[in-house]
């Protein structure tokens, strides 16, 4: 078996609720575990409603927390073991967040330029500015951007798909192996959604990048993903090829998702599901 790119091995999370100090405890996450190989890109979606875990799992995914049971492991190697600075600087560059909100993701009073010459200058290894401008630029086009059409310009004179657009591209500018996609869409303009959909799934195809999705639209899931678990109250219900568990869920919380989309994923498009 080829050694994973990323491992999640019976990963739980606990909370305590009411401060430090207290005795109640919320199970955020429990048991969960799955893997995506190495040698194939692939966007792996983990659905679910608000509360079931999912963003938890993102945060794990990106060393932002630490389990509090299971490992969770990226190219073999335990994220709890990453304590040197320049362990934890290249594991950043190798896993990229892209956030929810896009309009959170900016300072509003720095330019947008400076944030894609920001990440080439810390992961790159880049030092001549024409380099930087160069590779910022290179990042932007995979998106549909470019470096002219942002330069100088600060997050309010960008649309939220553009402004989303510009969260993905400097998550690219890395060269990353993995994206943790949280909720990606749910901020952007529903005209604009299918879009930004369609190009996390030409990332993958074109550039070898395999992207964890994370959201709670079974539409967007199931016209993207090769793979999916679906999370219920911090546990793992259903799993399994995408187009296969959604058409035919067999876990009664999955079909009481699917009964629940009710819109297309775009206008004039018929839904996802009645296909």
């Amino acid at each position: 078996m080829t050694q994973a790119l990323l491992e999640l091995a019976t990963v739980s999370k606990t909370f305590s609720r009411g401060g430090f100090l207290s005795r109640e405890r919320v199970e955020a996450v429990v048991d969960v575990s799955f893997r995506l190989d190495g040698d194939r890109a692939e966007i792996f979606s983990i659905i679910g409603e608000s509360g079931s875990g999912k963003s938890t799992i993102a945060r794990m995914i990106l060393a932002l927390q630490a389990p509090t049971a299971g490992h969770v492991r990226f190219r073999g190697r335990d994220l709890a073991e990453l304590r040197a600075e320049d362990e934890r600087t290249a594991f950043m560059a190798a896993v990229q967040p892209v956030f929810q909100n896009p309009f959170e993701a900016f300072n509003p009073l720095k330019r947008m330029d400076r944030y894609l010459f920001m990440t080439c200058r810390r992961f790159t290894g880049l030092h001549d500015e024409a380099e930087i401008h160069a590779a910022a630029d290179a990042a932007l086009q995979q998106v549909g951007l470019t470096l002219a059409e942002i330069r100088g310009r600060y997050p309010h004179e960008l649309s939220g798909g553009q402004l989303q657009r510009v969260a993905i591209a400097r998550a690219l500018a890395s060269n990353p192996s993995l994206l943790v996609a949280d909720e990606p869409v749910s901020m952007v303009d529903a005209s604009l959604r299918a879009s930004i959909v369609a190009l996390f799934r030409k990332l993958c195809d074109e550039l070898g990048l395999s992207i964890v999705y994370i959201t709670h639209d079974l539409a967007t899931a199931y016209s993207i993903s090769d793979r999916i678990i679906i999370m219920q109250k911090g546990r793992m219900v259903e799993s399994g090829d995408a187009r296969t568990v959604l058409a035919d869920p067999k876990h009664p919380y999955s079909r009481k998702l699917k009964e629940s989309v009710l819109e297309p994923l775009a206008p004039g498009e018929t839904p996802m599901f009645a296909r």
